[in-house]
């Protein structure tokens, strides 16, 4: 990849749509709360910490993802979290950004569900005034816990209801399908929020049919494994969804071999709304510039594949059409002064 499309990504305007912000604890920052709380990690160095990071599966991501989060406790270190990540995102060119947050993570532990969300909107606010940079909140459930706990954590949620702009579904994906949250998916939509879900990361193309009929999901999470069905690929590209793809994390979680064989540019082909995201980027190595230079090194992109993944993102955000417009606009003359 030439230093010329380096740059031109850097600064190509940008939205997130697969971010979570727990998932954005980098060491240092983990080590530094852990000595402002007083809690004890499993972890030396930031040197050790960096060499856990080298995971089999999803699952053996997710054992230390919740032993890192453990760290946070205040509205402070929420607030801190987010800043972080908002600092690094702008630098990347991120413009908009639609963060998760998994509550029942910190809830499970004590934490009261206003502190997550009383920080991560301080962030959220602080990065607006600091960089112009939007954002927006989505809530997702831990699918390895039952249905009555999601709806709980549904209840906590209602004071920040206003705040929050949709639900998502995460954490272990096999053996925990979409069908076990249809009820409480249906709840969120009644109350008029968006609705998302992780499926077909490591499970099946029929978890994504189930995420569309059941869940009536506004966006696709992952979503790699549709590829497997071409019938199902051809529903997703007819009804325009969009597919939040996270190429460093697939590596990274061994579900795809390496970024050289990563399916982004059959998606494009395919006639997929694909995007390019960082989903944990502290564990998986990698922020969204990261992910956007990767792929188009080790999938060859050129500058109109890469804007097209760029336009995506505005697409496929829970922005007013105004505003996704406002963008696009932004891209063209980004477009026009780096020819």
């Amino acid at each position: 990849m030439s230093d010329d499309l380096d740059g031109f990504i850097a600064g190509l305007p940008k939205a997130e749509l697969h971010l979570h912000i727990e998932g954005s604890l980098e060491p240092e920052l983990m080590f530094a709360l852990a000595s402002r709380n007083g809690v004890e990690i499993p972890f030396k160095s930031v040197e050790e910490v960096r060499a856990a990071y080298e995971f089999s599966n999803l699952q053996d991501f997710l054992d230390i993802y919740y032993a890192g989060a453990n760290v946070l406790r205040t509205e402070e270190d929420f607030r801190d979290l987010a800043v972080a990540y908002f600092d690094r995102a702008a630098a990347d060119g991120v413009t908009h950004a639609e963060i998760f947050f998994d509550p029942q993570t910190h809830t499970h532990r004590g934490i009261p569900f206003g502190v997550a969300a009383n920080g991560l909107l301080a962030g959220m606010a602080e990065a607006e005034a600091k960089h112009g940079l939007t954002s927006k909140l989505i809530l997702c459930f831990l699918r390895h816990l039952d249905e009555d706990d999601a709806f709980r954590t549904l209840t906590q949620a209602q004071p920040w209801i206003d705040r929050i702009a949709g639900v998502g579904l995460d954490s272990s994906e096999v053996g925990h399908p979409p069908s076990k949250f249809q009820r409480v998916f249906d709840a969120a939509g009644a109350m008029g929020l968006k609705r998302v879900a992780h499926a077909g990361e490591e499970g099946p193309p029929e978890y994504v049919r189930e995420a569309l009929d059941l869940l009536h999901i506004d966006r696709l999470d992952h979503g790699n494994r549709s590829l497997e069905d071409p019938q199902l690929v051809t529903r997703l590209a007819r009804g325009g969804m969009t597919l939040t793809v996270c190429p460093l994390s697939n590596v990274k979680l061994c579900n795809v071999a390496s970024i050289d064989v990563h399916p982004i540019d059959r998606m494009l082909k395919l006639g997929l709304r694909a995007t390019v995201n960082s989903d944990d980027p502290a564990y998986f190595g990698g922020y969204i510039g990261d992910n956007y230079r990767a792929v188009a090194r080790g999938r060859g992109l050129g500058r109109d594949a890469i804007v097209t993944l760029a336009r995506n993102s505005f697409l496929g955000s829970f922005l007013a059409d105004d505003a996704v417009a406002a963008h696009l606009d932004r891209i063209d003359t980004y477009c026009a002064e780096a020819r």
